[in-house]
């Protein structure tokens, strides 16, 4: 078990639920200045992405996590820090997370890469010559992993980073149906079911009847009551799947990480609320490309430290951007 001990959990915030939910309920923090985009996906719908930082300096791709966004408190704090260290960041709102659903009855799952491919090849096209780099927290991180498996040594990036990957969705979604994490799941669940049934009444109203068909297909969604259930009846359903186990089992990201061939750093909490130790890879599992960092605390996005409730220190947006400036100093040495 490689144990990383530079992060020490404040002592006000001493376990993994005031980790986890400090920041999503205290944390307040001004956007910075951003410039969102629209682009057309190649099934002509939609993605949005926000633009912080102009100019041609390295670009970090930033992927939220699930009922997320760009205007989430990590992706708004790592945004606003990275601008300060010289970095320009364009964070992907996955389908209808931008507050604008989209035209189609899919959306977005732990195991669909085709939205940060076609991103990857938009901001690719247009800037052949800066350096890229990706981050993804949670679901997106498990969406990052996947995607670098599959693409092997296509992709021209300089790092990536994964926070609180859901690494094995099986073991996680059982996890959820626990104790004090059941919260988190009756959370999570509301969200995504007002989601579905708003986005039906959208399709309708934009007149398309054939989409909107799909979600009505999937019945009655109030008595789901946990996520099996809900990526049986829902995700498996619009998005292709046989079922939910064969769902989990092709978008779980571990599988992938032994083809991963980018740098790539891997954080998990050991007391994430959102996970079992089970989840964690073993080092034979990994390539040679990845570095894991396991700390004893932190929750699920969480990593909060500081002496100070009234200055809390958070974590992440110091190791991000040291690690990205790491590999990026690395790839100019081996360049000249």
């Amino acid at each position: 078990m490689l144990i990383n001990t530079t992060f020490k959990p404040a002592w006000w915030l001493n376990n993994a639920h005031l980790q986890t939910l400090y920041p999503a309920l205290i944390r307040k923090i001004s956007s910075p200045l951003l410039r969102r985009e629209r682009l057309t996906t190649p099934d002509n719908d939609f993605i949005d992405i926000d633009w912080c930082g102009e100019g041609m300096q390295p670009l970090i791709i930033l992927l939220h996590g699930l009922t997320g966004s760009s205007q989430s408190v990590y992706i708004k704090g790592l945004q606003r820090i990275l601008l300060q260290q010289g970095f320009r960041s364009v964070a992907l709102n996955f389908r209808g997370c931008s507050g604008e659903l989209n035209h189609s009855a899919r959306c977005y799952h732990s195991g669909e890469t085709e939205d940060i491919h076609f991103l990857y090849q938009t901001l690719r096209q247009r800037e052949p010559d800066t350096s890229f780099a990706v981050v993804g927290f949670s679901l997106g991180g498990n969406v990052l992993l996947k995607w670098l498996g599959e693409q092997g040594d296509q992709l021209t990036l300089f790092a990536t980073i994964a926070v609180s990957v859901p690494l094995v969705l099986s073991n996680c979604a059982t996890k959820l149906d626990n104790g004090f994490s059941r919260l988190y799941r009756k959370s999570l669940l509301s969200e995504l079911k007002v989601f579905v049934k708003a986005k039906q009444r959208y399709l309708e109203k934009l007149g398309k009847l054939q989409e909107a068909e799909k979600i009505e297909q999937l019945g009655d969604l109030k008595t789901i009551k946990s996520f099996w259930q809900y990526d049986d009846s829902v995700v498996a359903k619009l998005h292709g799947f046989k079922n939910v186990h064969d769902y989990y089992q092709r978008s779980s990201s571990r599988q992938f990480l032994k083809s991963i061939v980018i740098t790539t750093l891997l954080i998990q909490a050991f007391d994430d609320p959102f996970m079992t130790e089970e989840v964690l890879p073993g080092l034979d599992e990994l390539s040679s490309s990845i570095h894991l960092e396991i700390t004893k605390g932190g929750g699920h996005v969480g990593f909060i430290s500081g002496q100070n409730p009234f200055k809390p220190a958070y974590w992440l947006e110091q190791r991000i951007p040291e690690f990205l400036k790491q590999q990026l100093s690395v790839g100019s040495l081996s360049s000249d």
